[in-house]
């Protein structure tokens, strides 16, 4: 017995199955840690590699094909995970293993795969992990669906369940969860001018549109620079090109039943980062479409719960759409600029653009946040190459003012990615961070950034949470306030993705996962 969930976003097909020999199916990638421990429903597949691994002894080590009459396809990927239960083993295994099954399914011809991941008593959704492994390869970029026309890898993937009960959760879950990501990586992986800020704002629209999620676009130049000074600043050399100019994109879901929780989150969304004036030489301009990954992970989020359709939870969301060009009209390091919270900002490095776009849409959040219930703010950015080398790639880092650190949070976010293997490390603001930022001279009161690239700056990661907290106002809603909000913010510099290559959808998981209660 099989069935098929079908969606509005065209991800892959997607179809579950309790028979491990469904013929509908032209294969089998079979994801585990070795052929001796599987459940006596696959001993069916035990055999033929414990065969194989009587003339090769690399069974485990490099994902092979066997061949095996009566399964379907007659053929048998084995995608080992390798080991899982050493101190510094997680679930992400499973995703490495179920990603590089798929890629060798692919080489063999198959076009129906069916994915086989017995359950594991230390990951209790590895199978789900896997599937989500599998995906993440078999993604086919934006651009490629348009120019051939060519939308899947293959003509379905198929899951297997042990149980029947189990077939339409996992698989409704992994498409929702896949949606999720397509919709990052259509706007995190797009090119500048395919995602340029006026782009990204008609793909949202139309992929929310008879959807529980409500779209605002603001393009009024006037109104930037009204209400959101600093990303104006910003935008004004790109917005001499009609086809870069900045769009601010709101979105907003609210759940059914009473509220019990409010999410507001902001998003860089830099479409192309030159650098500005204080350009970015020696070859390191290349992947700075990559830029907008913040917005699109606020974009991918709204679409988890679109699917989802959680009860008791709102959730406001900001995407800052803007190109930081080069020119003419280009906004340069020295200048003043008065943010939406009245704060003189002297910008110290215009490469620092991202805590620009983002500080006074966060303000505006502040300010409607004090009328929410259990609010909680967040912003969310590929914003310091001190992220990648503090932490590694691969690595979300959150950190939060007193209020979120009070909750226990950022531990609570470590935790929640865990489950899928969308992974964190916890960072802390200290007392240093807002010293940074403190005005210089009579003239400012805040200092943008340094002169130097976050990478070669002390606590480069740090610092920027501290001037997104004080420029946006929020340094007056701490502990030592009778109306404390609490806020995290997230750097995806490292965890994003790779370039070249397909953005990996962080830290949507880890968010779906601790708020949706996946």
């Amino acid at each position: 017995m099989s069935g098929n969930v079908k969606m509005s976003v065209s991800i892959q097909p997607v179809q579950w199955t309790a028979d491990c020999k469904d013929q509908n199916f032209d294969g089998i990638i079979l994801v585990a840690q070795c052929c001796e421990q599987l459940p006596d429903v696959l001993e069916c597949l035990k055999a033929p590699l414990q065969d194989y691994s009587a003339v090769d002894r690399g069974l485990g080590e490099e994902v092979v094909v066997v061949k095996v009459p009566g399964l379907p396809g007659n053929r048998l990927v084995f995608a080992s995970t390798g080991p899982v239960n050493r101190d510094y083993d997680d679930v992400r295994r499973f995703s490495d293993a179920g990603a590089n099954g798929i890629k060798r399914a692919l080489k063999a011809g198959m076009q129906r795969p069916l994915l086989v991941c017995p359950p594991h008593n230390s990951y209790a959704r590895n199978r789900l992990v896997a599937v989500l492994g599998a995906l993440q390869a078999l993604y086919v970029p934006l651009e490629v669906r348009e120019l051939k026309s060519s939308l899947h890898k293959v003509s379905v993937l198929g899951i297997w369940v042990e149980d029947k009960s189990q077939g339409a959760d996992i698989t409704e879950l992994a498409i929702a969860l896949e949606s999720g990501r397509f919709v990052y990586r259509d706007i995190g992986g797009s090119d500048p001018e395919r995602m340029a800020a006026p782009r990204v704002a008609e793909y949202v629209q139309a992929v929310f549109k008879d959807s529980p999620v409500k779209v605002t676009v603001v393009s009024d130049l006037n109104t930037l620079e009204k209400e959101y000074p600093c990303l104006a600043a910003v935008n004004r050399c790109a917005n001499t090109v009609p086809r870069h100019q900045a769009r601010v994109i709101k979105l907003l879901y609210c759940g059914e039943g009473p509220i019990q929780q409010t999410l507001m989150v902001v998003g860089k969304g830099i479409t192309y980062d030159t650098g500005g004036a204080d350009i970015k030489a020696g070859g390191i301009m290349a992947g700075m479409h990559r830029d907008k990954c913040g917005s699109a992970a606020v974009a991918g989020f709204f679409q988890i719960l679109a699917k989802l359709k959680p009860k008791h939870l709102k959730v406001v969301g900001a995407m800052a759409m803007v190109r930081n060009s080069v020119g003419s009209d280009c906004y340069v390091a020295d200048e003043l600029v008065v943010s939406r919270a009245g704060h003189r900002i002297r910008v110290g490095n215009t490469d620092a653009e991202g805590r620009m776009v983002m500080v006074d849409l966060l303000c505006e959040m502040k300010e409607q946040a004090l009328r929410e219930p259990f609010p909680h703010l967040f912003t969310i950015a590929t914003l310091t190459g001190h992220a990648i080398r503090a932490m590694g790639p691969n690595y979300s880092i959150i950190m939060e003012n007193g209020a979120a650190q009070r909750s226990g949070n950022a531990l609570q976010w470590q935790k929640a990615g865990e489950v899928l293997g969308d992974m964190f490390e916890v960072s802390t603001i200290r007392r240093e961070d807002y010293e940074f930022h403190k005005g210089k001279s009579e003239y400012e009161e805040i200092l943008q950034s340094n002169n130097l690239p976050s990478s070669a700056t002390p606590r480069g990661h740090q610092t920027p949470a501290a001037f997104l907290i004080m420029a946006s106002g929020l340094d007056k809603h701490g502990l030592d306030s009778d109306k404390s909000l609490p806020y995290s913010h997230i750097d995806i510099a490292g965890s994003s993705g790779p370039f070249p290559g397909v953005p990996t959808g962080a830290p949507i998981l880890a968010m779906a996962t601790k708020y949706l209660q996946l």
